[in-house]
Protein backbone atom coordinates (compact mmCIF):
# COMPACT_ATOMS: atom_id res chain seq x y z
CA UNK A 1 0.00 0.00 0.00
CA UNK A 2 1.40 3.42 -1.06
CA UNK A 3 1.76 6.04 1.46
CA UNK A 4 -0.92 8.21 -0.36
CA UNK A 5 -3.30 5.55 0.30
CA UNK A 6 -1.93 5.44 4.29
CA UNK A 7 -3.03 8.60 5.37
CA UNK A 8 -3.47 9.51 9.06
CA UNK A 9 -6.87 11.47 9.81
CA UNK A 10 -8.13 12.93 12.59
CA UNK A 11 -9.08 10.53 15.19
CA UNK A 12 -8.15 7.40 12.95
CA UNK A 13 -6.46 6.17 10.28
CA UNK A 14 -7.66 5.76 6.30
CA UNK A 15 -7.01 2.42 5.02
CA UNK A 16 -7.65 1.03 2.04
CA UNK A 17 -9.21 -2.97 1.39
CA UNK A 18 -9.23 -4.13 -1.88
CA UNK A 19 -9.74 -1.12 -3.36
CA UNK A 20 -12.26 0.63 -0.76
CA UNK A 21 -11.47 3.18 1.57
CA UNK A 22 -12.27 3.02 5.50
CA UNK A 23 -11.16 4.87 8.53
CA UNK A 24 -10.41 3.34 11.50
CA UNK A 25 -9.52 4.23 14.96
CA UNK A 26 -5.92 3.51 15.88
CA UNK A 27 -4.29 4.14 19.22
CA UNK A 28 -1.37 6.85 18.79
CA UNK A 29 2.11 4.68 18.52
CA UNK A 30 -0.22 2.06 16.60
CA UNK A 31 -0.36 3.29 13.25
CA UNK A 32 2.41 1.05 11.78
CA UNK A 33 1.45 -2.15 13.95
CA UNK A 34 -2.41 -1.32 11.68
CA UNK A 35 -0.96 -0.57 8.54
CA UNK A 36 1.23 -3.63 8.55
CA UNK A 37 -1.85 -5.63 9.39
CA UNK A 38 -4.03 -3.93 6.47
CA UNK A 39 -0.74 -5.05 4.39
CA UNK A 40 -1.28 -8.58 5.09
CA UNK A 41 -5.16 -8.55 5.24
CA UNK A 42 -5.34 -6.90 1.94
CA UNK A 43 -2.74 -9.23 0.41
CA UNK A 44 -4.93 -12.47 1.63
CA UNK A 45 -8.16 -11.40 0.36
CA UNK A 46 -6.56 -10.67 -3.41
CA UNK A 47 -5.21 -14.14 -3.09
CA UNK A 48 -8.37 -14.83 -2.52
CA UNK A 49 -10.16 -13.22 -5.27
CA UNK A 50 -7.38 -14.35 -7.77
CA UNK A 51 -7.97 -17.78 -7.37
CA UNK A 52 -11.65 -16.76 -9.10
CA UNK A 53 -13.25 -19.54 -6.85
CA UNK A 54 -14.52 -16.81 -4.23
CA UNK A 55 -17.03 -14.13 -5.52
CA UNK A 56 -18.21 -11.16 -3.53
CA UNK A 57 -15.97 -9.22 -1.15
CA UNK A 58 -17.97 -10.33 1.91
CA UNK A 59 -17.35 -13.80 0.73
CA UNK A 60 -13.40 -12.98 0.47
CA UNK A 61 -13.08 -11.33 3.76
CA UNK A 62 -14.83 -14.34 4.96
CA UNK A 63 -12.28 -16.32 3.65
CA UNK A 64 -9.11 -14.22 4.33
CA UNK A 65 -10.34 -14.54 8.02
CA UNK A 66 -10.82 -17.98 8.32
CA UNK A 67 -7.49 -18.63 6.38
CA UNK A 68 -5.82 -15.80 9.04
CA UNK A 69 -7.03 -17.56 11.74
CA UNK A 70 -5.85 -21.16 10.81
CA UNK A 71 -2.61 -19.79 10.10
CA UNK A 72 -2.46 -18.19 13.53
CA UNK A 73 -3.86 -21.68 15.63
CA UNK A 74 -1.48 -24.15 13.03
CA UNK A 75 1.39 -22.28 13.99
CA UNK A 76 1.51 -20.97 17.19
CA UNK A 77 4.95 -20.37 17.74
CA UNK A 78 6.00 -19.39 13.93
CA UNK A 79 3.51 -16.33 14.07
CA UNK A 80 4.96 -12.78 14.65
CA UNK A 81 1.52 -11.51 15.95
CA UNK A 82 1.86 -14.07 18.26
CA UNK A 83 5.53 -13.83 19.34
CA UNK A 84 5.88 -9.97 19.31
CA UNK A 85 2.75 -8.84 21.28
CA UNK A 86 0.71 -9.03 24.19
CA UNK A 87 -2.75 -10.71 24.35
CA UNK A 88 -4.09 -6.93 24.52
CA UNK A 89 -2.41 -5.57 21.78
CA UNK A 90 -3.88 -8.51 19.97
CA UNK A 91 -7.42 -7.62 21.08
CA UNK A 92 -7.07 -4.41 19.75
CA UNK A 93 -6.01 -5.07 16.06
CA UNK A 94 -9.07 -7.65 16.10
CA UNK A 95 -11.08 -5.13 17.01
CA UNK A 96 -9.85 -2.79 14.37
CA UNK A 97 -9.92 -5.50 11.50
CA UNK A 98 -13.36 -6.22 12.67
CA UNK A 99 -14.60 -2.61 12.08
CA UNK A 100 -12.96 -2.77 8.86
CA UNK A 101 -14.70 -5.87 7.96
CA UNK A 102 -17.80 -4.51 9.08
CA UNK A 103 -17.90 -1.91 7.10
CA UNK A 104 -16.78 -3.50 3.86
CA UNK A 105 -20.00 -5.59 4.34
CA UNK A 106 -22.10 -2.79 5.17
CA UNK A 107 -21.43 -0.90 2.14
CA UNK A 108 -21.84 -4.26 0.25
CA UNK A 109 -25.62 -4.76 1.58
CA UNK A 110 -26.23 -1.37 0.03
CA UNK A 111 -25.09 -3.15 -3.52
CA UNK A 112 -27.28 -6.02 -3.46
CA UNK A 113 -30.73 -4.42 -3.17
Amino acid sequence: MSAEERREVKGGVAINLMGREFRVSCREGEEPSLLASVDYVNRKMKEIRDTGKVVGNERIALMAALNIAHEFLSNPGKSNVAASQDASAIRRRIVVMQEALEAALAADQENLF
